[in-house]
């Protein structure tokens, strides 16, 4: 008897070991592995980080200093690159910017949704040769279609105004996001809108009140992707804007940079701060909903 409970209690300090051992091995596991994924952002956002610290150097730091911090912080970038080179301060560009890219989200959000859910919903004469069509423009580049659009704008006479930024974003000229929510529509059942057109809701209020809450967090993919796109938008304003009074924040910062070699660094990162600011407080803020949308469209219910 004394012999056996010896053996039980060995085998209890075995298996105790055992476990010891796995939960150590498992904490060193972890260790090792939340510090490579550290080390890994961290050199990731090292760019970002002097982008940052660099700001508040003085133009001939920037160069003398390779690191990230100012030896005297300075403020005089920020100050400078928001007067500009212009009559107008840099709050003007933000405004523009702004003016930009928020009827684009809205157009974008409004005709893409309402294009996706004909897709994913109707059946009518030539669906798969559209809906091909549009997977098609997706493999077209963007160059391509360029000189074409810039002789239909000019023949509008939309050259130098915001429409021809607006109005293909509110026509569902973007084939990405159609294809998105198409996708995601497609993994929602059918049976709450069944159940509203039974109690008499007409297709435009069971899109409005039935299937837009169902793919709000698709839906606010895509305008966080629309308001990324935009606000880091280069050759559209580039080509269809003339004016610098209409200039957005990503044709601005190109004012700061003249053909000569005098110019002020500061100034550029400083206002490249400014601009980096509010696309990333959005995702942040956002990021929760972004997730959920683009990991919700691939699963099919």
């Amino acid at each position: 008897m004394t012999e056996h409970i010896l053996q039980n209690t060995t085998t209890a300090r075995d298996v105790e070991t055992v476990r010891a051992r796995e939960l150590r091995r498992h904490r060193i596991n972890a260790v090792l592995r939340y510090a490579l994924l550290g080390g890994v952002g961290l050199l990731m956002l090292y760019p970002l980080i002097w982008l940052i610290g660099a700001s508040f150097k003085t133009n001939s730091e920037i160069f003398a200093n390779p690191g990230f911090w100012p030896e005297k912080p300075t403020l005089d970038g920020y100050i400078a690159g928001w007067k500009t080179s212009t009559p107008y301060t840099f709050g003007t560009f933000f405004l523009n910017t702004l003016w930009i890219v928020i009827p684009k989200v809205i157009g974008t959000a409004i005709s893409c949704t309402a294009v996706a859910y004909g897709f994913a919903r109707f059946e009518f004469p030539g669906k798969k040769i559209l809906f091909a069509s549009l997977i098609a423009t997706l493999l077209l580049p963007n160059v391509v279609t360029r000189i074409p659009q810039y002789l239909i704008f000019r023949d509008l006479g939309w050259l130098d105004s915001y429409l021809p930024l607006w109005v293909p974003s509110a026509l569902a000229g973007d084939a990405f996001f159609v294809f998105m929510l198409v996708q995601f529509l497609r993994a929602i059942p059918r049976d709450m809108e069944e159940a509203a057109r039974v109690d008499g809701a007409n297709t435009i209020q069971t899109l409005i009140f039935i299937v837009v809450p169902l793919i709000m967090p698709a839906l606010i993919s895509v305008c966080l992707f629309q308001f990324m796109w935009t606000m880091n938008d280069f050759l559209g304003p580039l080509i269809y804007i003339s004016s610098v009074e209409k200039y957005p924040v990503s044709l601005a910062l190109k004012l700061s940079i003249d053909t000569t070699e005098a110019f002020e660094w500061n100034r550029v990162l400083a206002m490249s701060v400014l601009s980096l600011a509010p696309a990333l407080a959005v995702f942040f803020l956002a990021q929760k909903y972004f997730i959920d949308g683009i990991s919700s469209g691939g699963i099919k219910g």
